[in-house]
């Protein structure tokens, strides 16, 4: 692009489309009038380089420019592109093939007040398959340096038995079993490292960010109240 068909493109284009988004493009989804102003400019400078490249520079007003990048807007064509069949994409809103709902929408109020949003249907206090995946191999790594005794420990423990009821299934005296519960500690500890304890008492920190959001909200509703 020549520095005159810049000058163009910023003095004369820009302006107009930026005039007329706000006042009669809607957006759509997550938009916004400034995200829609960029893209019509990029689609502007996208036009104005191919009519230079054409050599009809001077035959093509900035006006008619403008108004068929804002017509463009308007269709749901982006500068990025205008799939039908992206979720995500305007042209697949506009059509209804797709909406965009906030994780935090009301989709039910209980008598008491008490709202269920959107995020509270999805979320559940299971881990995530990822994390169950994970502890898995680092278990195998813990458990590929243990003894024959040490093992039958763990899997007693697993299965919740007692201290005592480890030492009677394991034939190993109180003393001796509570000796072999540190040394397994330590064993962990080399493995998963000092913190372990600490990472695994602790919260995720999307559900301390939910926690969080619906105490705010019960503080709000209080003080209204």
């Amino acid at each position: 692009m020549s520095p005159q068909a810049g000058y163009v493109l910023l003095d004369a284009i820009a302006p107009r489309i930026a005039a007329v988004v706000r006042r009669s493009i809607q957006p759509v989804g997550a938009e916004d009038h400034q995200e829609l102003t960029a893209d019509g400019i990029t689609m502007a400078a996208k036009m104005i380089d191919r009519v230079e490249a054409q050599g009809k520079l001077g035959k093509v007003s900035a006006s008619n420019i403008a108004y068929y990048c804002l017509q463009h807007l308007k269709s749901g064509r982006r500068a990025s592109g205008c799939s039908k069949v992206d979720a995500h994409g305007t042209q697949a809103q506009l059509n209804g093939h797709s909406e965009l709902h906030s994780l935090s929408e009301v989709i039910a109020e209980t008598e008491c007040g008490d709202v269920l949003e959107l995020h509270d249907t999805m979320t559940t206090a299971s881990d995530d398959p990822s994390i169950i995946v994970a502890r898995h191999l680092d278990w195998q790594m813990v458990l590929a340096g243990l003894t024959k005794l040490e093992l039958a420990i763990v899997r007693a423990l697993a299965d919740g038995l007692t201290l005592r009821q480890v030492g009677r299934a394991c034939k190993v005296s109180l003393d001796r079993l509570r000796e072999l519960q540190q040394r397994l500690a330590m064993k962990v500890v080399e493995v998963m490292g000092l913190d372990v304890l600490a990472t695994v008492a602790t919260r995720p920190q999307w559900k301390i960010n939910l926690l969080t959001i619906h105490e705010q909200l019960a503080c709000r509703g209080d003080r209204r109240s």
